[in-house]
């Protein structure tokens, strides 16, 4: 099952009602066909340093985003100076 390595998001089911158009209520909504609707994380594999081991992880968009900002932050921290970092 697709699942998100970090924060664990899994796909989630809600329903769906259908109707003709323009008929939106009343006895129609009673008749019309209920369906369960799937909602799928939007997962992306990327390649994740752990520890010093460099894995492959599924991750959602919102865990993917927060990883590259931590990736960028240790990268420009360590191109500083090294007088920056006693500060």
């Amino acid at each position: 099952m697709a699942k998100c390595d970090i924060c664990g998001k899994t796909r989630i089911f809600g329903s769906t009602s259908t109707h003709h158009r323009g008929v939106a209520g009343g006895q129609w909504k009673r008749k019309a066909p209920k369906t369960q609707k799937i909602f799928k994380p939007n997962l992306h594999s990327a390649w994740v340093v752990n520890d010093g081991i460099k894995e492959r992880w599924h991750l959602c968009t919102k865990c993917l985003r927060m990883v590259r900002k931590e990736q960028a932050a240790r990268k420009s921290a360590s191109s500083l100076p090294t007088e920056l970092h006693q500060q």
